[in-house]
């Protein structure tokens, strides 16, 4: 089946954000980054901004700025709207307030769109869908990142996260995948299962981190060569 625009819900965070949920030093950050799943995030924006290096690997590179565009402002009512129903389950903190929330939000994403043309060009921005094959040698990367994908939609299955997370290893040297909860934030088997395959072959590791704004979605999973 092929894969839809309006499958989508685009909802993208900022460069402070990743920092904070993948617990990125400055070191970590002068290394070679592939994020997956990025989608309308500004991380990699503002990170080549800031001369880093990163690429970022998501199956709505394949459309076009335009039609990116239309389909936030398409979901982002229904989204806001979600958060509304739900707001006692987010830690209104950083972020004091829905209002704050959705303008966080929107400037995140627009700043996505004003790169994005560019970042095609430069090979920054590039269509791809775990587990596929990337067009890329091993270790070619030192830190993959994945946000709010992995882990989190369980009905993906335990044998997909196995190839796509075993993939991601196969050109990263270390990948961290945050959060290591469901949907709704609840603890699941699939992260005790993950755990028990990578355990044979690299180090895992479980660290809090300095970002939580759904409740329990404070944990961050580090596995490495």
């Amino acid at each position: 089946m092929s894969f839809k625009l309006n499958d989508v819900v685009p909802w993208g965070r900022n460069f402070g954000e990743y920092v904070n949920m993948f617990n990125l030093t400055e070191s970590d950050l002068s290394k070679k980054i592939a994020g997956f799943g990025d989608g309308p995030a500004s991380f990699n924006c503002e990170a080549t901004a800031k001369g880093y290096d990163v690429v970022s690997f998501d199956p709505v590179y394949k459309f076009s700025g335009e039609e990116i565009s239309k389909r936030i402002e398409e979901v982002r009512i229904i989204v806001m709207q979600q958060m509304k129903e739900n707001i006692d389950n987010y830690v209104w903190k950083n972020i004091r307030d829905l209002n704050e929330l959705e303008n966080l939000r929107m400037s995140a994403m627009l700043l996505f769109l004003s790169d994005y043309d560019c970042g095609k060009a430069e090979n920054r921005y590039i269509f791809h869908t775990l587990p596929e094959k990337l067009p890329y040698n091993d270790n070619t990367f030192d830190i993959g990142l994945s946000s709010h994908f992995l882990m989190m939609y369980t009905s993906l299955g335990y044998d997909f996260h196995i190839k796509a997370i075993s993939e991601m290893l196969r050109v990263c040297r270390e990948v961290r995948i945050f959060p290591i909860v469901d949907l709704d934030a609840n603890n699941t088997s699939l992260i005790n299962d993950v755990l028990s395959y990578f355990n044979n072959h690299y180090t895992t590791e479980i660290v809090t981190t300095n970002y939580e704004f759904q409740k329990g979605e404070n944990k961050l999973l580090i596995i490495t060569k």
